[in-house]
Protein backbone atom coordinates (compact mmCIF):
# COMPACT_ATOMS: atom_id res chain seq x y z
CA UNK A 1 0.00 0.00 0.00
CA UNK A 2 1.46 3.36 -1.19
CA UNK A 3 1.23 6.41 0.64
CA UNK A 4 2.37 10.07 -1.50
CA UNK A 5 3.02 12.66 1.06
CA UNK A 6 2.79 15.91 -0.41
CA UNK A 7 4.82 18.73 1.56
CA UNK A 8 4.79 22.48 -0.42
CA UNK A 9 6.08 21.42 -3.56
CA UNK A 10 8.08 18.22 -2.28
CA UNK A 11 6.59 14.34 -3.00
CA UNK A 12 7.42 11.95 -0.56
CA UNK A 13 6.31 8.56 -0.74
CA UNK A 14 5.91 5.58 2.22
CA UNK A 15 4.95 1.81 1.91
CA UNK A 16 2.23 1.08 4.51
CA UNK A 17 1.67 -2.04 6.13
CA UNK A 18 -0.82 -4.68 5.46
CA UNK A 19 -2.51 -4.26 9.09
CA UNK A 20 -6.19 -3.07 10.59
CA UNK A 21 -4.84 0.00 11.37
CA UNK A 22 -2.66 0.93 8.74
CA UNK A 23 -6.28 -0.12 6.75
CA UNK A 24 -8.30 2.77 8.75
CA UNK A 25 -5.82 5.86 8.25
CA UNK A 26 -6.20 4.66 4.21
CA UNK A 27 -10.00 4.91 4.90
CA UNK A 28 -9.92 8.58 6.07
CA UNK A 29 -7.22 9.87 3.37
CA UNK A 30 -6.44 12.26 2.21
CA UNK A 31 -5.68 14.75 5.04
CA UNK A 32 -4.53 18.04 4.25
CA UNK A 33 -2.95 19.36 7.79
CA UNK A 34 0.24 20.75 9.53
CA UNK A 35 2.77 18.91 11.29
CA UNK A 36 3.87 19.32 14.58
CA UNK A 37 7.18 18.74 15.70
CA UNK A 38 7.10 16.76 18.73
CA UNK A 39 10.41 16.25 20.96
CA UNK A 40 12.67 17.21 18.27
CA UNK A 41 12.50 13.67 17.19
CA UNK A 42 8.76 13.49 15.46
CA UNK A 43 6.59 15.02 13.26
CA UNK A 44 2.95 14.54 14.28
CA UNK A 45 -0.28 15.34 13.87
CA UNK A 46 -4.11 14.09 15.02
CA UNK A 47 -6.49 12.77 12.74
CA UNK A 48 -10.50 13.12 13.13
CA UNK A 49 -11.10 9.95 14.98
CA UNK A 50 -8.92 7.60 16.58
CA UNK A 51 -7.56 4.53 14.59
CA UNK A 52 -8.33 0.72 14.92
CA UNK A 53 -5.93 -0.76 17.18
CA UNK A 54 -7.35 -4.49 16.10
CA UNK A 55 -4.91 -7.16 16.86
CA UNK A 56 -2.00 -4.62 17.21
CA UNK A 57 1.48 -5.77 19.29
CA UNK A 58 1.76 -3.50 22.75
CA UNK A 59 4.37 -1.39 21.27
CA UNK A 60 6.95 -0.69 18.82
CA UNK A 61 10.58 0.64 18.53
CA UNK A 62 10.81 3.05 15.82
CA UNK A 63 13.75 4.06 14.00
CA UNK A 64 13.80 7.15 11.54
CA UNK A 65 11.16 6.93 8.61
CA UNK A 66 8.64 5.07 10.83
CA UNK A 67 5.68 6.31 10.19
CA UNK A 68 3.38 5.33 13.70
CA UNK A 69 0.11 5.87 15.42
CA UNK A 70 0.49 6.60 19.32
CA UNK A 71 -2.89 4.73 20.26
CA UNK A 72 -2.73 6.65 23.82
CA UNK A 73 -3.18 9.76 22.64
CA UNK A 74 -4.50 9.25 19.24
CA UNK A 75 -1.87 10.66 16.86
CA UNK A 76 -0.15 10.17 13.81
CA UNK A 77 3.82 10.32 14.33
CA UNK A 78 6.54 10.14 11.86
CA UNK A 79 9.84 10.00 13.55
CA UNK A 80 13.02 11.54 11.53
CA UNK A 81 15.16 10.38 14.80
CA UNK A 82 15.61 7.26 16.36
CA UNK A 83 13.92 6.42 19.54
CA UNK A 84 13.18 3.37 21.88
CA UNK A 85 10.26 1.24 22.80
CA UNK A 86 7.03 2.79 23.33
CA UNK A 87 4.04 0.98 24.51
CA UNK A 88 1.20 1.92 22.46
CA UNK A 89 2.89 2.56 19.27
CA UNK A 90 1.74 0.84 16.25
CA UNK A 91 3.62 0.77 13.07
CA UNK A 92 2.25 1.95 10.12
CA UNK A 93 5.02 2.01 7.24
CA UNK A 94 7.66 3.58 6.31
CA UNK A 95 8.87 6.77 4.23
CA UNK A 96 10.96 5.72 0.96
CA UNK A 97 13.92 6.49 0.14
CA UNK A 98 15.48 9.75 1.22
CA UNK A 99 12.57 11.61 2.45
CA UNK A 100 13.23 11.56 6.13
CA UNK A 101 15.59 14.05 5.91
CA UNK A 102 12.45 15.89 3.50
CA UNK A 103 10.05 15.60 6.81
CA UNK A 104 12.45 16.91 8.95
CA UNK A 105 12.46 20.21 6.97
CA UNK A 106 9.21 20.46 7.18
CA UNK A 107 8.19 23.49 9.66
CA UNK A 108 4.54 24.88 9.67
CA UNK A 109 3.47 23.52 5.95
CA UNK A 110 0.48 22.12 4.61
CA UNK A 111 0.97 18.62 4.31
CA UNK A 112 -1.59 16.59 2.12
CA UNK A 113 -1.79 12.40 3.24
CA UNK A 114 -3.11 10.53 -0.09
CA UNK A 115 -3.56 6.75 -0.78
CA UNK A 116 -1.88 5.86 -4.14
CA UNK A 117 -3.76 3.13 -5.82
CA UNK A 118 -2.69 1.08 -7.56
CA UNK A 119 -3.36 0.44 -11.74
Amino acid sequence: MKLKITIGDRVLTATLHDNPTSRDFLSMLPITTTLEDYAGMEKIFYPDRKLSTEGAPGGFDPSPGDITYYAPWGNIAIFHKDFGYASGLISLGRIDNNGVEQLRAAGGEEVTFEWVERE
